[in-house]
This record gives structure tokens, sequence and C-alpha cells, in this order.
């Protein structure tokens, strides 16, 4: 009974850690524009269910099932992503664009080893990156190509004097006199957020083998809702993640007192054999 409840605890702080790693990464990020902050959940691990009393004296006002149930810890069961909206900053910048809607997100070209595949990120501070001597592209803050239309690159000839996002995401470009849309927006809705997997520089993609099973889906040019010169800043609630933090500690503590003690009286358990 002693070592299974030194291998309970054992276990639970190793699950304990992984969500105190998760709010100092909510923490850290709480100045990053866009970012969203994830929820640990737990569930039981596999439980084992004593009878050791019979139905005649198990007390009348009992609730739970009779006998002994002992368990072998926790397990961080998923991480919940919270989409909803941060406070929205005005910057004056044109490029900078906010999504007023909670589960939009715009689209990122990141190559990889496997190849080049799309993520998505709230993060809307983009620039114009030169491809060649006459041409220049909208990409992110680390340079990755932020996706437009049919899932291609918004890539614009280069001799412009004025460039603006409206709020239905399209790319009005003025050249002399003459305004013209030369690039739209593509924003895409998380139907199921959850299954989103967390990448590095605030950005989400879809699970490997997952692709095409609507956890994402396009957002129509007439629903979008983007606002220029403002960036969305971090949705991070710094006083939630701090009492969650003590409220880990304080667990983890617990289970570390349970591991030393169970050690202490094994100690006593091998003096009395001797």
């Amino acid at each position: 009974m002693i070592n299974r409840s030194m291998i309970q605890a054992s276990v639970t702080m190793g699950q304990l850690q992984s969500k105190l790693d998760l709010i100092g990464n909510n923490l850290a990020n709480g100045n990053t524009p866009g970012y969203k902050s994830r929820q640990a959940d737990f569930s039981s691990l596999l439980y084992q269910q004593i009878d050791n009393l019979s139905s005649e004296s198990a007390p009348a006002s009992r609730q739970t099932p009779e006998g002994v149930r002992i368990g072998s810890g926790a397990r961080l069961g998923h991480t919940n992503l919270d989409l909803s909206q941060g406070s929205l900053q005005n910057t004056g910048r044109e490029l900078d664009l906010a999504l007023l809607e909670k589960s939009h997100l715009f689209q990122l070209q990141i190559p990889t080893e496997a190849g080049v595949e799309t993520q998505y990120t709230r993060a809307g501070n983009f620039y114009l990156n030169p491809l060649n001597v006459n041409e220049v592209m909208l990409t992110d803050s680390e340079g990755y190509a932020v996706l437009g239309e049919s899932g291609e690159p918004i890539v614009l000839e280069s001799g412009f004097t004025e460039l603006e996002i409206n709020k239905e995401g399209s790319v009005v470009v003025t050249r002399g006199d003459q305004s013209s849309v030369e690039g739209q927006l593509e924003v895409v809705e998380a139907v199921r957020p959850r299954m989103l997997e967390t990448e590095g520089g605030n950005r989400f993609k879809v699970p490997d083998g997952m692709e095409g099973t609507g956890i994402t889906t396009e957002v129509p040019q007439d629903q979008s809702r983007i606002q220029n010169q403002t960036l969305e800043s971090s949705n991070v609630d710094v006083s939630r993640q701090m009492t969650d933090m003590l409220t880990a500690q304080r667990a983890y503590q617990f289970n570390a007192k349970s591991i030393s003690t169970g050690d202490q009286m094994m100690g006593l358990i091998n003096q009395l054999r001797s």
C-alpha cells in the first residue's frame, strides 16, 4: 500500500510539472500580440476498487461505492486553447491587423522538413519583405508568407505610394492617382479549436493526418471582420495564472511530502523486520 501511494504521488508530480510549464509559458507570453493562453485539464489514471465491505455493514447514507478505491495518480488529459479576444490597441501602422471574431485565424506558409505546410495565428503584426527588385511579399514578423486567396502568398509589385488593408481583408494599393485591390487575405475559422496543436512562434496547426476533417473552415470575404492599424493583445489573465500556479505548487509539495513520508515509513518497517 505504501509503495502504491508513493508511485501515485510520483506520477502526479510529473504531470503537475507539465502544468507548471504550461502556466510559465502563458505568463512569459503576457505581452505577445495575439497570443492565446492554454489551460490544463487532468484525468484519473487506472484505478482499482477493493471491495472490503459487505452491503450489510455499509452505512445507509453512503453515496460512494463500497470498499477502497486505489488510483495510480493523475495525468494531463488535454490542454484547452482559449481563443477569446484580447484587448485591442491602436498602433497607427497600416500593416498591423486585428481579427474581431473570436475563432478567426490568419494563415501562414511555413517550410518544414516534410515540406511546406499551412499554420495559423492571431498575431497580425505584418511586414513587407522584398522578393526581388520588382516584388514584395506580405509576411509575419518572422518572415513567413501570409496566405491569401487559393492559399497563395500575397505578392505585390513594387512602386506603389500607399497600401491599405480594409475590414474585409482586401489589400488596396495606390499607384499614382489610381487605387486597386491587388490581394485578398484569406481568413479561416477554428471550428474545433481544442484540436489545434501549438507550434513555436505563436502559431497553431492541424495535427498530422487530420487535414480536411473540418477542424478549420474558410471564412467568406463578406463575413471576415478585420481592424487595421490595430493589434490584439495577449488574452492571458495574469491573476488567474498566478492563482493556478500557486495551487499547482501546493499540490506538488503535498505529493513530494507523501513520497518523503512513505520513504520514512518503509525505513521504520525495515528496522522492525530486522
